[in-house]
């Protein structure tokens, strides 16, 4: 009899450990996991020990978790906002999955010493923007390393940053606010790609030369500077024109699991395991009573708003293109330098000539600018093209024999618009030819209308008898003063351009738009 009560009361003792260690079987949940999210991994065997839920992590980078997701319980990505958006647009019945914030962390630049010495010394009151980052880029100063925006959440986050920046709104990116390539001059920085921001960090790592900044989470760039880099810690900076923040949300995949889901969320949000994320990661609680440690006590700033439309992101996507293409753009400037462009209409073309080559201190100017690769054709004409010169921008003296260019130009009686428009055509075709992967656009100014050389029909059937590459690429006539308005409304619309009035503001703001194609 006391051998039989023994025996219940071992197993009732071992049935009482069990579930107070272990909470009975265990459960395993399979997780579609971010690259980023690798330094969690070291706590889930506490997890496991405390809830009996076992996360299995699989590691992959995708920006919208855009793959098959059958076989996952949950997902863990830095951000749900692609993903949310693409079921949206699906139209699909059902609610969203249940998501719940982790942690945060906001999407900023991290800068050598000497490099965020030259950045913030051209910066407006020292207070670094998008704007300047995209200077930077233009000039050369900054090359920089992003995650490939078309498969990292962390690439995409930074650049919705700085197009929301470039557009100038102050509020939510919509699609007529991306710039054909307001972006471009931000772009020609980029030296550096990977599928994922932390397979970014490693190639920085190995060959620290190919970039002298990076684009990447708040909290990789501080554990990196915690690690150390063969180029020592990289100042980080939170551009003051606003952040996209990252809230690393955990999301219930398979409803079956909403028990486990429940365990593992309550887990997590846990003020002493929230410390041990800080003080792992580097990424900022959620709880407002979590110590921090001193780099992570200051206020994000100015938290940007994520588009909230599919096409906008897409747009975007097709815009920036494949970062690891480096080709600079063609424009072919075609600029009236008939005598009525004397005095104070030429003396705006060239200051709009010298904004475009970095003096214009403002955003605008900034993101709107010429940049290192980008291939430039000025033709100066009159009653037929007087002069011509092409330079491939590689730095400030190619742009100051540019301007010069303009700005020592003799003029002419006629103007011949549609005989210049036909030679800009001739110089798109050949660009195309001997580069297919460079795109070509034509600017053509006037201030008058066309009294010499072929009239507008001659030129479009010429322009109709072109290849398909050269009748591709898009004319934005800039009209000012006596500019027939509705011939060169029938040209931008005939090439997939579009026109820009002058008149009602200046030469220079026109040229601006002109380089944001909205």
């Amino acid at each position: 009899m006391r051998r039989r009560a023994l025996a219940v009361c071992l197993a009732l003792l071992a049935a009482t450990l069990t579930g107070c260690t272990r909470g009975g079987d265990t459960t395993t949940l399979r997780v579609l996991a971010s690259p980023e999210l690798a330094d969690v991994e070291p706590l889930l065997d506490e997890l496991k020990d405390d809830t009996g839920v076992e996360l299995d992590l699989d590691f992959k980078a995708t920006a919208d978790l855009s793959g098959p997701l059958g076989s996952y319980d949950l997902a863990w990505p830095a951000s749900d906002r692609s993903y949310l958006l693409r079921l949206r647009e699906r139209g699909r019945p059902t609610a969203p999955p249940e998501s719940t914030a982790i942690m945060r962390s906001p999407v900023v630049v991290g800068l050598t010493r000497a490099t965020a010495e030259r950045v913030r010394a051209a910066a407006r009151g020292s207070r670094v923007t998008w704007a300047d980052i995209a200077d930077a880029a233009a000039d050369g100063t900054v090359r920089f390393g992003m995650a490939d925006p078309r498969r990292s959440d962390t690439g995409r986050a930074a650049l919705v940053g700085v197009a929301t920046a470039a557009a100038g709104t102050g509020g939510v990116l919509r699609e007529r606010d991306v710039s054909c390539d307001r972006l471009r001059g931000f772009r020609s920085g980029q030296t550096l790609t990977a599928a994922s921001s932390r397979a970014l960090i490693d190639a920085y790592v190995r060959s620290p030369d190919k970039a002298n900044a990076l684009i990447a989470h708040e909290a990789e760039l501080l554990s990196l500077n915690a690690a150390g880099t063969p180029r020592g810690p990289l100042e980080i900076v939170h551009p003051a024109d606003g952040m996209v923040l990252s809230d690393f949300p955990l999301m219930l995949l398979d409803a079956k699991e909403h028990k486990a889901y429940r365990k593992v969320v309550d887990w997590l949000r846990r003020d002493d395991v929230q410390k041990k994320l800080v003080e792992r990661t580097w990424r900022r609680p959620v709880g407002a009573d979590v110590p921090r440690p001193p780099q992570l006590r200051s206020a994000i700033g100015n938290a940007l708003s994520y588009p909230d439309q599919l096409s906008v992101i897409r747009r975007l996507m097709d815009d920036y293109g494949d970062p690891a293409r480096r080709t600079g753009d063609h424009v072919v400037f075609l600029l009236d330098f008939s005598t009525s462009m004397r005095g104070g209409r030429m003396a705006d073309l060239r200051a709009a000539f010298a904004g475009l080559s970095g003096a214009d201190p403002t955003a605008a100017g900034k993101f709107a600018r010429f940049y290192r690769g980008e291939r430039l054709t000025v033709a100066r004409f009159a009653g037929r093209v007087l002069e011509e010169r092409t330079v491939t921008v590689r730095g400030d003296g190619d742009l100051r024999r540019l301007n010069s260019f303009v700005a020592d130009g003799r003029f002419g009686d006629a103007t011949a618009v549609w005989s210049a428009l036909d030679r800009g055509y001739d110089r798109a075709e050949a660009s195309a030819e001997d580069d297919p992967g460079r795109r070509v656009s034509i600017v053509l100014m006037t201030d008058g209308e066309s009294n010499s050389g072929l009239s507008y029909g001659q030129f479009a059937r010429r322009h109709s008898e072109r290849g398909a590459a050269a009748r591709s690429v898009p004319t934005f006539p800039v009209h000012l003063g006596e500019a027939d308005a509705k011939a060169l409304r029938r040209a931008a619309e005939a090439t997939g351009g579009r026109v820009v009035d002058a008149g009602s503001s200046s030469l220079s703001q026109a040229f601006k738009e002109i380089r944001g194609c909205r």
